[in-house]
């Protein structure tokens, strides 16, 4: 037996006990112990789970930074900074000092597409933290001091970052893969910088009024929770709001697949590794046909210890200690297919060629029967597995109707990806990857190639 073959007939057992291990309520009928149905102009989602006296809330809404358009670029992140500095009725140490009484939180992030809420509490207090919430999307305070403040912590976050291999990685791979105006397209650091400086009060204010809203907001509440008096209590409280606007599903297409490849380096000095990032944008959506088959593809190339980078690039040849493959940014918008890792800048140069040799190796043969029968059962059991806890059940419903699915796709997905073939897959690949065309991204000190290791 090939070490190969044993790692994936551990993945294969692995998969098979983790799934069996679960609840029975995680194999089949998940989607009728949800409720799913409008209240208060929110698309609202219940869920009891067998966790008793503690409630998770998570919600979203198209309120990201994609959503600046053509203005401040800013506006986005500082609007959902400044939600929970006050409100009309409440300053932000009382709020604080009420959620601290009773060891509950809430906190608010800005994504590229999305404002995204979560909130932890006791079932006793979810009246309490509910009506906070409420107050803190629909009447913000926005106190002027609490602007400054933002805007000194945001400026100091995008310096921290402009010095991060990783983030200026990323940030120069999507902006070369993702045309002007397209959704999945960042703004620059230097571009956040200037106008996380220049961002006003009157532009903050007219973005929470048009974007911050119930039109288009997903909130779940799951827990030990009771449908009906749930419906009752977000009624309640978010009744008479309104406003809100639509995701951003489609821009100009990304980069094209007959355009020839391309070398950014993105130069930052004293750094003991560079990240390197491979890829291209994919034309896909979540919901697209090969959508699935080249995530089953790609899990098979690049993800955790079993796929073929780790095999080879780290575990063969050494030449980094962390290497996958992804598909990301597709649940909205088309997305983008890549390949990271990180490199020592004497190993940087063996350790893209290394990994351009197994991508290319994998787009021109495809995957095997046995890679595909393992990397089924170890995405079904890690599915089922991030169904176990109430954070990733409501995670996982938040994401599922972010991608236009309803709640029987809880119950859908392991059977789908138990369909995907391997013919579906390499054609998936073929038609939506092409090694020679894909932007490769250096961000770090670089170096002089070192003399290869053994065993390459």
């Amino acid at each position: 037996m090939t070490p190969r073959t044993a790692s994936l007939l551990c993945l294969l057992t692995a998969g098979a006990l983790v799934a069996a291990a679960l609840p029975a309520a995680a194999h089949a009928g998940m989607a009728a112990q949800g409720h799913r149905a409008e209240t208060a102009g929110i698309d609202l989602i219940t869920y009891p789970t067998h966790v008793r006296d503690v409630v998770v809330v998570l919600g979203a809404l198209p309120a990201g930074d994609a959503m600046a358009g053509s203005g401040n670029a800013a506006v986005p992140t500082l609007t959902g900074m400044m939600l929970d500095r006050g409100t009309s009725t409440l300053d932000k140490f009382a709020i604080a000092e009420r959620l601290e009484e009773v060891g509950a939180s809430i906190s608010f992030s800005v994504a590229t597409q999305s404002l995204e809420i979560r909130a932890k509490c006791l079932r006793k207090d979810l009246p309490m933290v509910l009506s906070i919430l409420a107050a803190e999307l629909k009447a913000p305070a926005f106190p002027a001091a609490e602007l400054a403040k933002a805007k000194q912590q945001l400026i100091g976050s995008l310096r921290e970052s402009s010095q991060n291999t990783g983030a200026r990685a990323q940030e120069a791979f999507a902006r070369a893969i993702f045309p002007p105006g397209h959704p999945n397209r960042p703004h620059s650091v230097e571009e956040m910088l200037s106008a996380a400086e220049s961002a006003t009060l009157e532009e903050i204010k007219a973005f929470h009024a048009k974007y911050i809203g119930p039109k288009h907001l997903t909130l779940i509440l799951a827990g030990d929770v009771n449908d009906k008096a749930m419906r009752l209590l977000v009624a309640k409280n978010f009744s008479g709001w309104a406003g809100g606007a639509d995701y951003l599903r489609s821009g100009p297409p990304g980069a094209a697949t007959a355009a020839p490849s391309r070398d950014i380096e993105v130069p930052l000095k004293d750094k003991p590794s560079t990240t390197v990032l491979l890829g291209q944008a994919t034309g896909l959506r979540y919901r697209d046909p090969d959508a699935l088959p080249l995530r089953v593809g790609t899990a098979i190339l690049g993800q955790g210890f079993t796929g073929r980078l780790m095999g080879t690039v780290r575990d063969r040849e050494g030449l980094t200690y962390g290497i996958g493959a992804a598909v990301t940014a597709d649940s909205v918008a088309d997305g983008a297919w890549s390949i990271s890792a990180s490199f020592a800048p004497t190993l940087l140069e063996h350790g893209v060629a290394s990994t351009r040799r197994v991508l290319e190796q994998w787009w021109k043969d495809g995957i095997t029967d046995d890679e595909l029968a393992a990397r089924k059962q170890g995405l079904v059991g890690g599915y089922f597995v991030g169904l176990s806890t109430t954070g990733g059940l409501a995670s996982t419903i938040l994401t599922s109707i972010q991608r236009g699915y309803d709640l029987s796709w809880l119950d859908g997905y392991p059977e789908a990806v138990r369909a995907v073939s391997r013919e579906q897959v390499d054609q998936a690949i073929r038609a939506h990857l092409d090694p020679s065309t894909m932007v490769l991204v250096e961000a770090g000190s670089g170096g002089a190639p070192a003399a290869p290791p053994p065993g390459t």
